[in-house]
């Protein structure tokens, strides 16, 4: 087995980024979407994100992506601005190896180096222990679960929200 590397993502990286969202959507209930967008929506929010300066990486594993996280905008609105808000999917093969504890690990730092102050973590599914374990495991705090709020595969499901302070969170003005 070799070295995993984290790194930016790239276009090129897009199919295999797609390839793995599209089992998550199919598949679990870490997304809410039912539908898996296409290359060229997964295109579109890549470079949404890129182009608003959100870092975007991906796990690779020789020259297999095995993984990719993002942050972007927490909400639209501009009293959010100093807050982001955390994804990470892994595919099949690459979940329960600490994958995703490294990805988190530098949404961190390049969020903190960029000057974002909160991280908020939207996790699909109370019953996804392995995300809420990650996040834990990097200081997250539990902030509340909405009950029943999604509906994916013929049952309700709830959201966990967590959040952690970035730097020095709000102990200063940005």
């Amino acid at each position: 087995m070799s070295e995993i590397n984290i790194r930016a993502a790239t276009a090129a990286d897009l199919p295999a980024i797609t390839a793995i969202y599209e089992e998550a959507v199919l598949h679990g209930t870490a997304t809410f979407e039912i539908d898996p967008p296409d290359l060229a929506e997964m295109t579109r929010r890549f470079e949404g994100l890129a182009s608003g300066g959100f870092p975007y990486f991906v796990a690779t594993e020789g020259d297999q992506v095995l993984g990719y996280a993002y942050a972007g905008p927490h909400r639209p609105r501009m009293a959010y601005r100093f807050t982001v808000e955390n994804s990470i999917y892994l595919a099949p093969a690459a979940q329960r190896r600490g994958i995703g504890g490294k990805m988190l690990a530098a949404l961190l730092v390049a969020c903190e180096a960029k000057g974002f102050r909160q991280m908020v973590a939207v996790i699909g599914d109370s019953a996804n222990a392995g995300s809420i374990a990650v996040h834990r495991n990097a200081g997250f705090a539990l902030i509340g679960t909405h009950p029943s709020v999604g509906f994916k595969f013929g049952r309700w499901l709830d959201t966990v929200s967590m959040q952690r302070a970035l730097g020095t969170g709000a102990g200063t003005l940005p």
